[in-house]
């Protein structure tokens, strides 16, 4: 093993933060620590961490967890687990590369040998959503997600509850039921207005509902998973295995979808997929980030058996004018074919990153923001 010598950090369009690990004998990981909207926060907690880290040995990734984790007093939370994360995942591609070995190889090896994708349809305010699934019809997808709908207040109106569920009714008239279709409830459903969708939208088919409630409020979940047979998903605003131990423990959850840049990174997610396996829960990675986040959760999902589905951002709605393939000198390791993606065989995370594209675009870097959305009455709803 060798010391860490220089950590690096990159803000670049669309919307990710990237962070670059050298070693002492020069082997550099990449990582992906961000959350979305505040790339500036995350990438100063990276720099407070570097205090602890420079000169450290790389390859003590449990212990470097434990510093970075406990070592400031206060911890948890998106920012502190999400810059924690992207350092894991560097330390993860220096460890594989020294190795030369794939990251899943040193987690217990592979335990299949494609992984299952889906891709985004709809935007925001989902609309046009026939003609986007046949497209990805068309290329090989077998899955596909969407959000349930736009704008909603606390207790809204039955026509915006029948407008989502004549969007669903339309793809199935359409296209049919050859192909799974997740629903993103995107945590701006408050729980009365939850209970009247997934009954409504439930004779179409879902894949799953996901975040069909806000994780602050996953005590409503086991009342809504009462009313449904759509498997519940949640996760994707939850951090390492304790904010997930008491989900977990509620029975009310069927998919866990921790983020590998948010949740704690590749190690920790191993772990809560371990504890989700306990309790008879798949995993599905959140993942509408970049190219390094997105290779991280495929090493994630070779090594675990729960693991069913992941979800990758090629084509989503927010990367206008830049994708997450721009950034890899070969774009052909995430080529999917028929859904799926081969399992990768380079060491370490499994890609290369265009470090001079990185630099350029680093130049350029971004401001990206959600939008802020109000309700008829001018008052703040959920985006």
């Amino acid at each position: 093993m060798t010391k860490i010598a220089t950590i690096e950090l990159f803000q670049v369009p669309q919307r990710w933060l990237f962070v670059k690990i050298t070693d002492a004998d020069g082997i550099a990981g990449w990582g992906e620590p961000v959350v979305e909207g505040k790339a500036a926060t995350v990438q100063a907690a990276v720099e407070e961490f570097a205090d602890h880290l420079i000169g450290q040995e790389a390859g003590n990734i449990e212990d470097l967890f434990q510093v970075m984790y406990r070592g400031g007093f206060y911890r948890g939370g998106p920012v502190l687990s999400s810059a924690i994360s992207g350092i894991e995942q560097a330390l993860w591609d220096i460890k594989g590369k020294r190795l030369g070995l794939p990251v899943y190889e040193l987690l217990g090896g592979a335990v299949r040998e494609k992984m299952r994708v889906y891709a985004w349809i709809g935007g925001d305010r989902p609309d046009e959503l026939v003609a986007q699934a046949g497209e990805r019809l068309a290329q090989g997808y077998t899955a596909m997600k969407m959000n349930a709908t736009g704008d909603m207040e606390w207790i809204d109106t039955n026509t915006k509850v029948q407008a989502a569920v004549d969007r669903l009714a339309a793809l199935r008239d359409g296209l049919g039921y050859g192909f799974e279709i997740g629903i993103d409830f995107h945590g701006r459903v408050h729980k009365a207005m939850a209970k009247q969708l997934i009954k409504a939208l439930e004779p179409y088919r879902p894949m799953f509902y996901e975040e069909p409630v806000l994780a602050e409020n996953n005590e409503a979940l086991l009342e809504l998973a009462r009313v449904t047979s759509v498997p519940i998903a949640t996760g994707e605003r939850m951090y390492t295995r304790w904010g997930f131990k008491g989900l977990l423990a509620s029975g009310a959850v069927d998919i866990v979808q921790p983020d590998l840049s948010h949740a704690g990174g590749i190690w920790e997610v191993r772990k809560i997929a371990a504890m989700a396996e306990a309790y008879d829960v798949a995993v599905a990675p959140h993942c509408p980030l970049g190219p390094i986040a997105l290779a991280a959760s495929l090493q994630l999902d070779f090594c675990t058996p729960n693991a069913f589905i992941q979800e990758q951002s090629l084509g989503i709605h927010y990367n206008q004018g830049s994708d997450l393939l721009d950034y890899l000198v070969d774009p052909g390791v995430f080529n999917y074919q028929s859904g799926f993606v081969a399992r990768p065989l380079a060491p370490g995370l499994g890609i290369e990153i265009d470090e001079a594209k990185v630099r350029e675009m680093a130049a350029i870097g971004h401001r990206w923001r959600n939008p802020i959305w109000r309700n008829v009455d001018g008052s703040v709803t959920e985006w």
